[in-house]
């Protein structure tokens, strides 16, 4: 009994290191057909700044990083534009992302005036106060524009549709080291969604999970790739997914190590419906950073 109790002590041990380690969202990494249209529709009518921007001819691909404030504090958008593809399928599993504004009314006139399409007019939302508006990016994406106080991240949503929530709930729990913040269920809309984070909803970028009612499984698509996220150490983190993985599912897709040719350590893995994560190395991000 003492030795069955000393074998699962360094798993519990292991288990604690998400909750411990120093997570925060780092950036979200999707493909667009025009890198340069975008930059201007989310500078122009979001009111990003363009962070930074890179080519990748030998690999024909270039990225850009937008956001509302710089890359070691915020969370940002990573677009990436593959040479000479226009146009991506979004999938039925990829939602929304988010922003907060202290004026939902104002930013939807700012985006219609500059030619941007407004998919549900502002007003507060059904059996609540909260006042939302959801605008469409040229390339498809959604962004659900959300009446709020002031805040130290308006980037602060990236929903995704999952087919099992407690499932969902427990693994970014036990494999990322997320606390619930919120959980809300609506029957008369058939559906139940839980926002997971690391510190409260309005002070950072909380991932948000929807489950329909009676509806397992979503197509992916091509264009949605994945969301980024700081760690001290990826080896470690690794080890934790894939004791998680082996419990609720999942799979690392690419073990722990240097991204060649750049020499930050990364390891990425998807979740138990296929969405991807990727853990970077937090003194190895904020080299690359300092780097540019």
């Amino acid at each position: 009994m003492a030795e069955a109790a000393a074998s699962l002590a360094p798993n519990a041990e292991l288990l604690e290191w998400p909750k411990k380690d120093k997570r925060r969202f780092l950036h979200v990494v999707y493909r667009v057909g025009d890198l340069d249209r975008t930059i201007k529709f989310y500078t122009e009518c979001f009111g990003m700044k363009l962070l930074r921007k890179r080519d990748v001819p030998e690999e024909k691909y270039s990225n850009a990083f937008l956001g509302f404030g710089p890359e070691d504090s915020n969370f940002v958008v990573e677009l990436t534009y593959n040479y000479g593809v226009s146009s991506y399928d979004i999938g039925s599993g990829f939602g929304h992302f988010a922003i907060a504004t202290q004026d939902v009314y104002k930013l939807v006139e700012d985006i219609r005036a500059k030619g941007g399409i407004i998919t549900r007019e502002p007003g507060p939302v059904k059996g609540g106060s909260s006042v939302i508006a959801f605008a469409k990016d040229p390339d498809g994406y959604i962004f659900e524009l959300i009446q709020r106080g002031p805040t130290p991240e308006p980037l602060c949503q990236v929903m995704l549709r999952v087919g099992d929530l407690e499932r969902s709930i427990k693994f970014y729990d036990k494999a990322l080291g997320m606390r619930l913040l919120k959980k809300v269920d609506r029957p008369e809309y058939k559906y139940t969604l839980a926002m997971m984070g690391y510190a409260d909803e309005p002070e950072t970028t909380v991932l948000e999970l929807t489950y329909n009612y009676g509806v397992t499984e979503y197509t992916k698509g091509n264009a949605y790739a994945q969301v980024a996220i700081g760690t001290d150490d990826v080896y470690k983190s690794a080890e934790v997914v894939n004791q998680v993985n082996q419990e609720l599912g999942g799979k690392i897709t690419r073990q722990p190590g240097p991204l060649p040719g750049i020499g930050t350590k990364i390891v990425s893995f998807l979740d138990p419906d296929g969405w991807k994560t990727v853990l970077v190395d937090n003194a190895d991000f904020q080299k690359e950073l300092d780097n540019q």
